[in-house]
């Protein structure tokens, strides 16, 4: 019973950690300067999505790979976005600067693809969108154009919060009466 037991709670386990695709798009190695000389640790850089459009991005440091990429997972999972996905791409184009670094994201018909390179293609695959095209301008800093593209996805609208002219004019309609 006991080895029942077991892997039932394995199995649990295993289909919590599964909720979040956890990808790692960069880890740097830091250097602390100190009396005695260098103290080195590592920094990375994760992205996690659920492919149903919510995405988190997490950055820590820690003694080793492992426990850096650990504590940034916790980081991105207290950081999540919900992006509206409209039939597989985003609903309209978007644009976001963050530092240098600045990202164009425009939606794409069906069966043209992720047309985007580096840490962009990262952050919509895990986001749960296949077809888009992106542009990345200005600096190529991982982490600065991650951060880009989550402020871009961010500042997407939903299809029905548009402001449509139909809508526009019933509400000057309202203002005249």
């Amino acid at each position: 019973m006991d080895t029942k037991n077991r892997s039932l709670g394995n199995q649990n386990f295993t289909n919590e950690e599964k909720q979040f695709d956890e990808r790692v798009v960069n880890i740097d190695r830091v250097a602390r300067v100190v009396k005695g000389g260098r103290r080195f640790r590592f920094r990375a850089l994760v992205v996690i999505g659920d492919h149903k459009g919510k995405i988190g991005i997490g950055i820590s440091k820690g003694s080793d790979v492992t426990l850096a990429v650990a504590k940034a997972v916790d980081v991105a999972k207290k950081n999540l976005v919900t992006i509206p996905i409209y039939k597989g791409t985003i609903p309209h184009e978007a644009e976001a600067k963050v530092s240098g670094a600045r990202i164009l994201l425009l939606p794409a018909s069906p069966g043209t693809g992720l047309i985007a390179g580096g840490v962009v293609r990262t952050v919509l695959e895990v986001a749960g969108i296949s077809n888009a095209l992106s542009k990345s301008l200005g600096s190529a800093n991982k982490i600065n154009c991650a951060y880009a593209t989550v402020d871009a996805l961010s500042s997407i609208k939903d299809r029905k919060d548009w402001l449509t002219s139909q809508k526009s004019n019933a509400n000057s309609k309202k203002v005249e009466k």
